[in-house]
């Protein structure tokens, strides 16, 4: 039987990737930086990121992404407009059956509050928890441990909703099930080591009453 579910939120709540992927190209768009675009950046980190596109000059780096801050403070995220429109059914219908909600994102916690609150789901959550709040980033499995310590479940009963291949091995490597949505742009993921993928949220309520 499953107690609680552990949502991944770039990707999967929202669709913060690609939007993270535009804005970050539009930024290296206007310093004319040249870059390999065949990186792949989904369920990355912050520090990982500039240190795959800035690999050999760390004082570039640095500059790199205090300019990228400020950049990015003057084109916020619309959560609005981003968060997924069946978040706030698919949580209340969980919240009904009992199930608890938990998400674990290497965003920081500020991004997450201002999502849930944007879809309206703050009071259903509950647990979150930011990549920042850990000593080791996805696939390493901490946050999802941390993620089941905070709900009160056993891995047994539970599974994860990830999209990226970083963010499943993180969740199997904490001895969970996890289940990936297909990618809403397209994006070359390898899901493959997903039980399964579903191509939509709705599809989640299903997997918890099997």
């Amino acid at each position: 039987m499953i107690k609680g579910i552990v949502f991944d939120m770039d990707g999967v709540l929202a669709d913060t990737e690609h939007f993270y992927q535009k804005r970050r190209e539009a930024f290296l768009r206007e310093k004319d930086f040249v870059w390999d675009e065949s990186l792949d950046f989904v369920g990355s980190n912050e520090k990982a990121i500039w240190e795959a596109l800035v690999p050999e000059d760390e004082k570039l780096r640095q500059e790199m992404l205090m300019e990228y801050r400020a950049y990015r403070a003057c084109h916020p995220e619309p959560y609005g407009e981003l968060a997924d429109p069946q978040v706030g059914p698919l949580f209340r219908a969980l919240k009904e059956r009992g199930i608890k909600i938990g998400i674990a994102s290497s965003s920081e916690l500020t991004a997450i509050d201002a999502l849930i609150d944007a879809a309206g789901v703050r009071s259903l959550v509950d647990y979150r928890i930011s990549g920042e709040n850990c000593r080791a980033h996805k696939p390493d499995p901490e946050i999802y441990l941390k993620a089941l310590e905070g709900l009160g479940v056993t891995k047994e009963h539970a599974f994860a909703v990830e999209d990226s291949s970083a963010g499943i091995e993180a969740a199997k490597n904490a001895g969970l099930q996890v289940y990936a949505l297909k990618p809403r742009h397209g994006e070359r993921i390898d899901q493959s080591r997903a039980a399964g993928v579903i191509s939509s949220l709705d599809q989640v309520l299903e997997l918890a009453l099997v």
